[in-house]
């Protein structure tokens, strides 16, 4: 039983945080020399992941909530329109 929604974008953005703050400690520890320009593109990219992977969740659950509602509603369509409308 899940206690709270999956938020895929929100794990991306952590998971790139803490690639950020990996590379971070090993700069400062002398393990790794990587220079500054390293970790604008990094910090950006796991934005632009994290954002993409937010939509394509809203995308999936807006989908899922439209096929749900359809399914319950069996009833025909009324139609306001055309010839069906006069009888």
């Amino acid at each position: 039983m899940l206690l709270h929604e999956f938020r895929p974008g929100r794990a991306v953005a952590g998971l790139a945080m803490l690639a950020l703050a990996g590379g971070y400690a090993a700069d400062a520890a002398g393990v790794w020399e990587a220079p500054w320009t390293f970790f604008l593109p990094l910090f950006l990219g796991g934005l632009g992941l994290a954002a993409t992977a937010t939509w394509g969740a809203y995308l999936i659950r807006r989908r899922r909530a439209a096929r749900k509602a359809s399914a319950e509603n069996t009833a025909a369509p009324a139609s306001t329109s055309g010839s069906q409308a006069i009888r």
